[in-house]
């Protein structure tokens, strides 16, 4: 493939995550521009991460609409290679199947799997914004006897992995705050070229109070919407620099909250979306306490290992011995009925995320906003 036609790729890419749109749609979308720049087999399957645990919360594969049950326990539980929490905390944050064989893919059960929907070559990447969140994994195949993923593809690739990350996490935002489904929801303002306001989701006026010099009563809105707004615009006149307009904002309650822009597609004037949310929600926490009655720190060291983290690595990050470590998950396990690493991962993304990756699959076929958070009520028959 040219370097012209990938760098047009890039640019196509950069806009399409630049303009709020649906998950769905963004994923459909990017599929074309995919399929021009890295030749592949079928379609891309697409990924959301939670980024608090890295545990799956949708997929969107064109032809799959629902992901097969198995696949999810050999994910979740199999030792396998080219697994998404490998690839996704690997240091590339790229991999192909047959480099994680040593070129014997046969040796994988993941590549029999393929196999079975003609699927010889895996490529994964991450998907993870600049500022370090993952979103979501990309997923390329090749059929049998096709040529090996290049590294000028997979260079191509990791370019728009933080593109589309962003474009994932705007999207999924976007969705929360059009159905919102509880007080922490984003609020999402619409102005236009002018700064003035031109339509809003129920309850962003809340989110508008928090904000430091504004007043919605009066029509007068924060500085900080509208310095993020003049930003959106002005960076919408080079979109090939392919940034995200964002801010942190501390709240009048003490809070940090953060705003995100985009510039809206229209054949008039350009228009701005403002999306503003909690600074890192942290859903994962109050669900593991609730189902399962964890300390403060037993949720930091079960979040560790849901990502992935070794012991050592937990130790390192929350400044604990290794044996502290051990005796804290040892405490874990007694709480959660378990009696491994793998069986709490399985545990958690059975009970907890695969709820919401079904619910996202159905969703997807009535078009409505997909969720990115982990499903809010514990599901312990699973």
């Amino acid at each position: 493939m040219s370097a012209e036609t990938l760098r047009r790729a890039a640019e196509k890419i950069t806009r399409l995550c630049a303009e709020p749109r649906d998950l769905v749609s963004l994923w459909q979308e990017s599929t074309e521009v995919l399929a021009r720049a890295v030749p592949h087999y079928w379609t891309p399957c697409f990924y959301t991460l939670d980024p608090a645990s890295l545990l799956m919360t949708s997929h969107f594969h064109h032809g799959l609409d629902e992901f097969p049950r198995e696949w999810l326990v050999s994910e979740y539980y199999a030792d396998d290679v080219n697994q998404l929490v490998d690839v996704v905390r690997s240091k590339s944050g790229i991999a192909t199947l047959h480099e994680a064989t040593n070129g014997n893919p046969a040796s994988s059960p993941r590549w029999h799997r393929n196999m079975v929907m003609g699927g010889d070559q895996e490529l994964i990447t991450r998907l993870r914004t600049r500022s370090g969140e993952v979103w979501g994994a990309l997923a390329l195949y090749r059929e049998p006897r096709a040529p090996i993923f290049t590294d000028h593809e997979k260079t191509f690739v990791q370019s728009v992995a933080p593109l589309l990350a962003e474009g994932a996490r705007a999207a999924l935002l976007l969705g929360q705050a059009r159905e919102p489904d509880c007080a922490d929801s984003p609020g999402l303002l619409i102005l236009d070229h002018n700064g003035d306001v031109e339509s809003t989701t129920p309850g962003v006026e809340r989110w508008l109070a928090e904000l430091p010099d504004g007043d919605w009563d009066s029509g007068r809105l924060p500085s900080s919407v509208l310095t993020l707004a003049g930003r959106t615009l002005s960076m919408a006149e080079h979109p090939h620099r392919g940034d995200i307009a964002v801010s942190r904002v501390l709240s009048r309650s003490g809070t940090w909250v953060v705003l995100h822009g985009a510039c809206l597609s229209s054949t008039t004037a350009p228009r701005v979306a403002v999306i503003i949310e909690p600074a890192n929600p942290a859903r994962l926490y109050p669900l593991l306490m609730s189902a399962y009655g964890l300390t403060e720190r037993e949720k930091d060291i079960t979040r560790l290992v849901l990502r992935g983290a070794s012991t050592s690595e937990i130790a390192v990050d929350l400044v604990l011995s290794a044996h502290t470590v051990q005796q804290h998950l040892k405490s874990i396990f007694d709480k959660t009925g378990v009696h491994s690493r793998r069986d709490l991962v399985g545990k958690v993304f059975f009970a907890h995320y695969e709820p919401r990756l079904r619910d996202n699959e159905q969703r997807a076929r009535d078009h409505h906003p997909l969720r990115g958070e982990p499903w809010p009520q514990a599901n312990h028959s699973a």
